[in-house]
């Protein structure tokens, strides 16, 4: 039972329900009517979870949010810049390691916004910057709406599905409806916060319908013909180097541009991480092709930053009073994170 519990620490229940979804389509894909009902499903339920996301983010949060422009900056340039950069630099790894359609979809992870609740879980528990955290993922999350499909269309382009009417459906129903959240929070900001357990199943329900139609349509149209084991665990493996090179980017790079402790710890888990709540939606939109193969390494991923960071943010809580403290070494911890090991923050 103890082993069953420390198990449940590290795996995130959600995964859980994505994974079923996942057996669930490849059991009973929906085709014909019901593959039509399951797309206008994902689509509304989209748009409402952007409306959502409007709805909640609070502007003077976010202007307050722009006094330490630093911090922010530092931690877009990671999201933004960083990880697609070297999403570019595994194309190296096409296709003897990875084959075209698993680098596309490795490629758009490293585009996504930087995710906010864990972010802000784990800098809360390794004793860091919380209100930083808070509004860098907040700023991400805002800028991806915008950042992500032109980064999409410019680095993945036609090979990825990516079309002028991909660009059209992403203002209809990402942008348009954020906006509106946004407009509207004057008067129903106040009942969003207080159901916010209630309406958080909502992003998460919409999540699900996301990748039900979308591994439905992948089982239908027989793209898993195309993936083998062996190439599932090289992409496995990239994304353990990907996630081990950023945890070291962002703990070094911190201090060396005079971040303090509490600082550098919501640079290093904020910068180092990709949100799939922002991404599955997302590439439910920008994708019009194989979106079940382009949404599976950002699912990968996200368990795999989940299980590091949470080994890392403990033992750097707890070594928190220790006068060295230093998240620079988190590359190294991440490293060390597989084999029950890591440095001190």
């Amino acid at each position: 039972m103890s082993a069953m519990r420390r198990l449940a620490r590290f795996v995130d229940p959600f995964i859980v329900l994505l994974l079923g979804t996942v057996v669930l389509a490849a059991l009973l894909p929906a085709s014909g009517p019901a593959a039509v009902a399951a797309d206008r499903t994902a689509t509304v339920l989209i748009g409402l979870l952007f409306f959502l996301y409007g709805a909640r983010l609070s502007p003077r949060e976010a202007m307050d949010g722009l006094r330490h422009w630093r911090l922010h900056l530092t931690i877009i340039t990671c999201t933004f810049a960083v990880f697609p950069l070297l999403g570019l630099a595994a194309r190296g790894l096409v296709p003897w390691l990875l084959p075209d359609n698993l680098y596309d979809g490795l490629l758009f992870l490293c585009l996504v916004p930087s995710t906010v609740q864990s972010s802000i879980a784990f800098t809360s528990m390794a004793g860091g910057n919380v209100p930083a955290a808070i509004a860098a993922g907040s700023f991400s999350s805002l800028l991806g709406i915008l950042v992500t499909p032109l980064l999409a269309a410019a680095l993945i382009g036609a090979s990825g599905g990516f079309s002028a009417d991909s660009l059209l459906a992403i203002v209809c129903q990402l942008l348009l409806p954020f906006v509106a959240g946004q407009l509207l929070r004057r008067w129903i900001g106040g009942f969003v916060k207080r159901h916010k357990p209630t309406l958080s199943l909502v992003d998460r329900g919409s999540i699900l319908v996301v990748v039900y139609a979308a591994f439905s349509e992948g089982m239908t149209a027989g793209v898993w013909s195309e993936v083998s084991w062996p190439r599932l665990v090289a992409l496995l493996g990239v994304q353990g180097v990907l996630l081990t090179i950023m945890l070291t980017l962002t703990g070094y790079g911190a201090r060396r541009l005079g971040f303090g402790r509490a600082d550098r710890l919501a640079i290093v888990f904020a910068g180092s991480k990709k949100s799939l709540a922002s991404g599955l939606p997302m590439a439910g939109v920008i994708f019009t092709e194989h979106t079940a193969l382009a949404v599976l390494p950002l699912m990968m991923f996200h368990q795999l930053q989940l299980i590091v960071c949470a080994v890392l943010a403990r033992r750097w809580g707890r070594s928190a009073d220790a006068p060295a403290a230093a998240p620079q070494d988190a590359g190294a911890g991440a490293g060390a994170a597989s084999t029950s090991r890591s440095a001190p923050a």
